[in-house]
């Protein structure tokens, strides 16, 4: 864990939000699938990896007050507190990793884009499905994006692990059922093709 920590805080510390491959002005397809379910305002939504991603911002301005964004790296974090200033003070930064971290609270929404894909081994992936179980609700539903089979094989310099939407349903059949799925093109800052497997389940 402690490499994988300096690794994101490195990261983080050399680049600039929009000289990263992930970056997205606003996360068009996460807020689509976020909208198509109804949630309430005071729905409880946890966002996996998003310490400087800009859906927090957007999630608030649509309305929604009980936002979670945890991150490995303290350094994405800080960077997402100060980019919204005191807005930041209405969201629980979380500095953790997804595969420990013990949540007090049950979530309504577990969000996760490329995050998850970065487990590559079966111990860390069965801990993080573990935690994820354990930190939503029953009947909560969780968003997933991952490197989709026709994806890169590497991220930020670390190997990755790649998932179809066939490979996606099977892994989460057991706890979860699949509302819907599919796959998407993310252009990144310059300009390459990166196709994704994006997932929405609801918890049994």
């Amino acid at each position: 864990m402690e490499d994988r920590t300096s690794h994101w805080n490195h990261i983080y510390l050399s680049k600039e939000f929009e000289e990263t491959s992930w970056y997205q002005e606003k996360p068009e397809v996460s807020l689509r699938l976020i909208e198509s379910l109804n949630l309430s305002e005071t729905a409880q939504i946890i966002d996996i990896g998003g310490g400087d991603s800009y859906l927090v911002d957007n999630l608030l301005e649509l309305g929604y007050r009980n936002i979670s964004v945890l991150d490995i790296s303290v350094r994405a974090v800080e960077k997402g507190l100060n980019r919204l200033g005191e807005q930041g003070e209405n969201v629980n930064w979380i500095v953790s990793d997804s595969r420990e971290y013990k949540s007090p609270q049950k979530f309504d929404l577990w969000h996760d884009r490329a995050a998850f894909h970065f487990l590559t081994d079966e111990q860390s992936i069965a801990a993080y499905i573990s935690n994820l179980k354990t930190s939503l609700r029953p009947g909560g539903y969780f968003i997933l994006g991952t490197f989709s089979e026709k994806g890169p094989d590497k991220c930020s310099g670390i190997r990755i692990k790649k998932y179809s939407a066939k490979e996606m349903k099977e892994l989460f059949r057991e706890n979860f059922n699949l509302i819907h799925i599919e796959n998407i093109d993310h252009s990144t800052p310059w300009d390459a093709t990166q196709n994704f497997t994006f997932g929405v389940f609801q918890k049994i």
